[in-house]
């Protein structure tokens, strides 16, 4: 693993689709959206799901293991946001003992790569 500071997917994201879920229930609650901060937390935000991340990072991609709520029920699993040639992110996803999927995220206007 490199250093967080050489790390290009800091910052916050926009998710804009999914392999299971349409876009009305990526944004139910809030927009849909990943927060990759530097200092190995980061949150992740969809449908009526909640959820903090630990984060472990390389240069273009991050690992994490994530707990957090689904509605009432408490969620945990593990996944992986990869930066892509065309800019955008590919989160893949796994809830212990649920699903798994794919997500597309493209960059926050507000948030730059560092």
């Amino acid at each position: 693993m490199t250093g967080r500071a050489e790390c290009e997917v800091i910052g916050r994201w926009r998710i804009v689709s999914s392999d299971l879920w349409d876009r009305d229930y990526l944004d139910l609650v809030d927009p849909a959206s990943i927060d990759i901060g530097e200092g190995g937390r980061g949150e992740l935000v969809f449908g009526v799901v909640t959820a903090s991340l630990d984060l472990s990072y390389s240069r273009t991609i991050v690992f994490f293991t994530f707990e957090g709520c689904d509605e009432d029920n408490e969620v945990t699993g593990s996944g992986s946001a990869e930066l892509l040639e065309d800019g955008t992110l590919e989160l893949e996803i796994s809830f212990h003992r649920g699903d798994d999927a794919v997500l597309r995220a493209e960059r926050d206007p507000s948030s730059t790569p560092c």
